[in-house]
C-alpha cells in the first residue's frame, strides 16, 4: 500500500485553511474563502472511500464499523465537551435542547435553537452529517456488483440533487441531504476510478489544474463573484485531479512534516474552534490588533488540534483498531 503524499498535503491544506476561515472569521476579518476546504475534504472522502473498497474488498457492515470508529468516537468527545461547557456557562450564546443534542451526536441534521442554521452543538460537525450520510449509501451500494455500483451511487446523489433543486424542502434531513455539495463525494468517486484503472492526465496538465484551481479559489475570495457549490465542487476536484496526476507522475515531493499535518487533519478540523474562541477572548482582552489575533488563533487551533491528535485521536486508533487497516485515510493502492 503506497501512501499518497499529495492527498495528505491537501488535507493538511483543507484543514488550515478552515482554521483560518473560522479565526478571521472570529476576530471579524475576511477569509471566506478558507471554508472551502470543506468542499476539498469531500472530495478526497469519495476518492479514498472508492479506491479503499474497490482495492480491499470488505463488506458493507464492516465498512460502517470501520467509518463509524475512525469518524464518531472524537466528535462525541468534542461535542459532549461543548454540552458541558455550555450547562457551565461558558459558551453563553449556545442554547441547548435535547432533541439538538442527540440529534449531533447521531448525525441527525437539525436547526440549532441558537441560530436556526442546519448545525450540529459542535458547529463544525455539519460536515460530519454529510460524511456519514455518504458511508451509509456507499455501504448500500457495496451489496451491489462493482461494476454497478457507481451507476448507483450517481443515481442517489444526482437524483436527491435534483429533487432538492426541484422542491426545496424545508425539513431538516432533507434539506441537508439534497444539497448540491453531496456531489463533491460522487467526483471524488469518480477520481478513485480514473486512478484505479490508471487514466491519470500528464504531469503538465495536472500542473496546470493545480494552478487553475487555485487561481479559481483565489479570484472568488477576492471578488465573490462566482460563489457557488457547483463551481467549488468543479475547483476542488480539479485540484484534487490535478494532484493525483502529479502523484502518479512521481513528481510530488516527500515532505513529513506536511504528511503529518494531513493525518491529524481531523483532530485539527474537530478542536480547533474551542482554542480560538480562547485565543480570541485573550487578544481583545489586551487590545491586540486583529491581524495578531488571527494569526495567533490560527497557530493555537492548529496546535491543540496537534495535542489533541497525539494524546486523544492516536490512542483512541489504536485502541479501537488492533492492527493497522487500509482504511486509514491517505493509504491507497497505486494504480496499474
Amino acid at each position: 500500500m503506497t501512501k499518497l503524499y499529495g492527498i495528505q498535503y491537501l488535507r493538511a491544506l483543507a484543514a488550515i485553511a478552515v482554521v483560518i476561515f473560522h479565526a478571521a472569521e472570529r476576530t471579524g476579518g475576511h477569509f471566506a474563502i478558507g471554508a472551502a476546504g470543506v468542499d476539498i475534504f469531500f472530495v478526497i472522502s469519495g476518492f479514498i472511500m472508492w479506491v479503499i473498497a474497490e482495492n480491499r474488498p470488505i463488506s458493507p457492515g464492516r465498512f460502517l464499523l470501520d467509518r463509524l470508529k475512525r469518524i464518531a468516537p472524537i466528535y462525541w468527545i468534542a461535542t459532549l465537551v461543548m454540552v458541558g461547557g455550555a450547562m457551565a456557562g461558558l459558551f453563553p450564546n449556545l442554547k441547548l435542547t435535547l432533541g439538538h443534542i442527540f440529534g449531533s451526536l447521531f448525525f441527525i441534521p437539525h436547526r440549532s435553537p441558537s441560530s436556526g442554521e442546519l448545525w450540529p452543538v459542535l458547529v463544525q460537525g455539519w460536515t460530519l452529517n454529510y460524511e456519514m450520510f455518504f458511508y451509509a449509501v456507499f455501504a448500500a451500494v457495496l451489496f451491489l456488483p462493482s461494476r454497478l455500483r457507481f451507476g448507483a451511487l450517481a443515481l442517489v446523489f444526482i437524483g436527491l440533487v435534483i429533487c432538492g433543486a426541484i422542491f426545496d424542502p424545508e425539513q431538516s434531513v432533507l434539506a441537508a441531504f439534497t444539497r448540491p455539495i453531496m456531489l463533491e463525494f460522487l467526483a471524488g468517486a469518480a477520481l478513485g476510478k480514473l486512478w484505479i484503472a490508471g487514466m491519470m492526465p500528464s504531469a503538465r496538465t495536472g500542473l496546470l489544474l493545480v494552478a487553475a484551481s487555485f487561481a479559481g479559489f483565489a479570484f472568488i475570495g477576492l471578488t465573490y463573484m462566482g460563489w457557488n457549490p457547483y463551481i467549488f465542487c468543479l475547483l476542488a476536484t480539479a485540484l484534487v485531479l490535478g494532484v493525483l496526476a502529479l502523484e502518479k507522475a512521481g513528481a510530488v515531493p516527500k515532505a513529513e512534516p506536511l504528511a503529518y499535518l494531513g493525518d491529524a487533519s481531523y483532530s485539527i478540523y474537530i478542536w480547533h474552534t474551542m482554542v480560538i474562541s480562547v485565543v480570541a477572548k485573550i487578544g481583545s482582552a489586551i487590545a491586540l490588533p486583529g491581524w495578531s489575533i488571527i494569526v495567533l488563533s490560527t497557530i493555537g487551533g492548529t496546535i491543540g488540534g496537534l495535542v489533541a491528535y497525539e494524546m486523544l485521536e492516536k490512542p483512541l486508533t489504536r485502541l479501537l483498531k488492533k492492527k493497522p487497516s487500509a482504511h486509514r485515510e491517505g493509504l491507497v493502492k497505486a494504480p496499474a
